[in-house]
């Protein structure tokens, strides 16, 4: 007989905002026993559990996995297997863990590449993904503007190639989201432009955070120096703009 384990819950946090975290993650950060989280291999930093903070109890273990900055896919691999490893071998002592990310953990998350490995090895283990609010739901919502209407399509993309994906898809959308612009802002203003769609964009960083600063002018937000929690989202002429 196999053992029992712990469970395993991915929680996503949220944008932002502490409020955005459902009641359900709330209730499992106040019992899990120990708190994972994603960090930079270059700092301890995590913005996911700075927002999760006035939800962990005092005296709650929570500890930082290291991943790579890289596309280096033996280092990503090796992290991802390591780090996967590290959790089942807590899950094993029986101990509950949660796993916070930024906005949804399915939704362009590292919580779910490490899933992958957690269910190959140790495929017994109990998993409970809790879903969170995602940064473009909550950008949409700071400019009262609908991502989807009727008939019309969305489409979520990650900006960490630019524009160049948008521009190879020979019907474009009437929504785009690009999350993950940071660096590559210019490139993606010139594929919207493209496509007709750089009137009715809108940029916004630091969604949810004291500091969030709405850019309704994409060629601006170019201009600017690049920050990290940068998303655009973009709609076809004649779809519902940003309110002005």
């Amino acid at each position: 007989m196999t053992p029992a384990t712990g469970t395993l819950y991915g929680i996503g946090v949220g944008p932002g905002d502490p409020d955005l975290l459902t009641f359900k993650a709330a209730r499992i950060l106040g019992r899990v026993d120990v708190i994972f989280t994603a960090a930079s291999a270059k700092n301890n930093h995590s913005i996911a559990v700075n927002i999760a903070r006035p939800h962990i109890p005092e005296g709650t273990a929570v500890r930082r996995l290291s991943y790579p900055m890289t596309r280096d896919p033996a280092a990503l691999h090796a992290a991802w297997e390591a780090h996967a490893r590290t959790l089942i071998t807590e899950l094993e002592a029986g101990r509950d863990v949660a796993f916070l990310t930024l906005g949804d953990p399915l939704t362009y998350s590292t919580f779910g590449y490490t899933l992958k490995y957690v269910k190959a090895a140790a495929p017994h283990v109990r998993v409970q993904t809790v879903p969170g609010i995602t940064s473009y739901q909550a950008a949409a919502a700071a400019v009262n503007v609908p991502l989807v209407e009727g008939e019309e399509a969305l489409l979520i993309m990650s900006g960490v190639k630019g524009g160049d994906r948008l521009r190879q898809l020979p019907v474009k959308p009437e929504n785009v989201v690009f999350l993950k612009s940071y660096r590559n802002v210019r490139g993606i203003a010139g594929a919207i432009e493209e496509a007709g769609m750089l009137e009715n964009s809108f940029g916004i960083r630091n969604c949810c955070h004291d500091d969030q600063e709405i850019v309704r002018d994409i060629r601006a937000l170019a201009d600017m120096p690049p920050h990290y929690l940068t998303l655009i989202i973009a709609k076809r002429k004649g779809q519902n703009g940003p309110a002005q």
